[in-house]
């Protein structure tokens, strides 16, 4: 019992003390609580950007994560089929980092959304186009009035964000149409040049009114294009997909199917079949007026000159633009310049332009050979020696 009761004693004095402790860490309680309420104030204020975002109309888009990019139906030239890396569609993944980005841009540069024209404003509001794209129309719009201007144009600005040396594209095959095409029809003809210069007149003066088509509907573009009824048919579906160059790079988290870059070239040859033809109307009734104008001075032409077949040339012109002119301005605009000369030479505008433009000229000389043969083989032209 003494035993027992000295463990009793022992163990009480062991109860205290453990009983005396405890309390002890609780005037620490309310320090440690504060602490990190205190370090997590101080922490965030300074990471909270001072975004002017607040001022835009749809800044709580932001704040809350912005959502999908979109339905289905914001689909455009840019976008492909659906699939993949949102392949025609603007998915969460890609849409809301787009939008997210082109709106602090906007901000940067201290503007609102309603500043940008109304189909980038619905496609930075859908997510399609990236911060970078809206910094290049920034850009551009400060650049020069003449460019200002033509960014009012839907058709040029989606050429110009995709290719800011578009323009000058444009310039240098205007330029060196003329030159190569008379080049190419001196060649071909030679001692015959002159006597056929009715001839010749017609192939330069078509050429001017395509070249500019011709550089215009194959150029990559940054599609603002507004998205297709609900109700619109498969095949209007399709074509609203499809890129505007077959070849040409995807922009960020959208990419094209096989079928939808044909696409691009079967949509391309129909718009230049309609232009070559209408260009080669155009083309061959100023020259039939010459001649005709040259008969009225000199009535020796009467047998030496013919009058062009008007129809028959306008067609086989809209097809050799359809076929072989889409075809090499496609690979051109697609391949060549944005796939191997831009990566390269990004940095480095004036070598870049000097080499577009000496590729450009061969491709314009060639497709005036090509012409030349492809006429008299089918028999819209005919050689001096068989007339």
């Amino acid at each position: 019992m003494a035993f027992h009761s000295s463990m009793l004693s022992s163990s009480q004095p062991s109860s205290q003390f453990h009983l005396q402790h405890h309390p002890r860490p609780s005037p620490r309680l309310p320090l440690l609580r504060s602490l990190p309420l205190h370090l997590r104030l101080r922490i965030a204020r300074p990471r909270l950007p001072p975004l002017p975002l607040a001022a835009l109309s749809n800044t709580d888009n932001i704040i809350n994560g912005g959502g999908g990019a979109g339905d289905d139906g914001d689909n455009n030239n840019n976008n492909g089929g659906g699939g993949g890396e949102g392949e025609g569609s603007d998915d969460d993944g890609g849409g809301g980092g787009n939008r997210g980005e082109a709106l602090f841009v906007l901000a940067q540069a201290g503007r609102k959304l309603e500043s940008l024209p109304s189909d980038m404003a619905a496609a930075v509001r859908g997510g399609r186009v990236t911060g970078e794209i809206v910094r290049r129309f920034a850009e551009l719009e400060a650049s020069s009035p003449l460019i200002r201007w033509l960014l009012r144009f839907r058709g040029f600005r989606e050429r110009l964000l995709a290719d800011d040396l578009f323009l000058a594209k444009l310039a240098m095959e205007c330029g060196i149409g003329i030159i190569a095409k008379s080049a190419a029809e001196y060649e071909k003809r030679r001692e015959n040049f002159v006597k056929e210069i009715d001839v010749v007149v017609a192939d330069v003066v078509m050429a001017i009114v395509a070249d500019f088509m011709l550089v215009y509907l194959p150029a990559p573009t940054v599609s603002l294009q507004p998205p297709l009824a609900k109700n619109a048919g498969i095949i209007a579906k399709f074509f609203h997909n499809c890129p505007d160059n077959a070849f040409q790079i995807a922009l960020a988290g959208r990419s094209y199917s096989v079928l939808q870059r044909l696409g691009a070239i079967l949509r391309n040859g129909a718009k230049l079949f309609a232009v070559g033809t209408g260009a080669s109307l155009v083309g061959t009734g100023v020259t039939n007026a010459l001649i005709k104008a040259r008969r009225a001075v000199d009535k020796d032409l009467d047998d030496e000159v013919e009058d062009i077949p008007v129809v028959s040339t306008s067609i086989a012109y809209g097809i050799y633009m359809s076929v072989s002119s889409n075809l090499r301005y496609q690979v051109l605009s697609g391949v060549i310049e944005q796939r191997m000369l831009e990566p390269v030479l990004h940095n480095h505008k004036l070598l870049l332009s000097a080499l577009c433009f000496a590729i450009r000229g061969g491709n314009t000389f060639l497709g005036s050979l090509l012409w030349v043969d492809y006429a008299r083989m089918i028999g819209v032209q005919k050689a001096q020696e068989e007339i």
